[in-house]
């Protein structure tokens, strides 16, 4: 029999502050993103993730990968992104099945006229409020979590 190994007080309390944190600010940016853009946060989030990369594409399977989302999602959102004209999708060549996710000029566009607000909004939402060091422990602890996610095997 399988025993629960239950979440001691000082567990818990760094879980639920970062799970509340993080849904409190999705819902901020997401808010702000729409009073001020044309965009969703979760087209933000693909956007920004397709033009971190040199040639502003990616392979559709890499990019659920990046974001964590399930391919489902992935391909229902790209395809609505698609119909607004803010990504395109190629086949890949060397892979019947795969795809590649492109930024659009439009989509860049759209992203670039975002950016600002959204900055300022992660600047006076998050980073104003915490001091270097606590940014710098931030990233760390962060940093540390998705190196364990990397080194996993994919989940399927």
């Amino acid at each position: 029999m399988h025993r629960t190994r239950w979440l001691d007080e000082r567990e818990e309390r760094a879980w639920r502050a970062l799970q509340f944190m993080q849904l409190r600010l999705d819902a901020a940016l997401s808010r702000q993103l729409a009073a001020e853009s044309d965009l969703s946060y979760p087209d933000y989030l693909v956007l920004v993730a397709l033009t971190d990369r040199s040639d502003a594409r990616a392979r559709v399977v890499d990019l659920a990968r990046q974001l964590g989302w399930e391919r489902s999602r992935l391909s229902h959102h790209l395809g609505r992104m698609q119909s607004r004209g803010l990504i395109a999708k190629e086949r890949c060549p060397s892979d019947r099945r795969g795809a590649y996710a492109i930024a659009t000029g439009e989509g860049q566009c759209k992203l670039a006229a975002a950016a600002p607000g959204h900055v300022a909004a992660v600047r006076r939402l998050f980073v104003d409020r915490l001091d270097p060091e606590q940014l710098d422990t931030l990233a760390e602890l962060a940093e540390t979590v998705l190196g364990a996610f990397d080194a996993e095997p994919e989940e399927r």
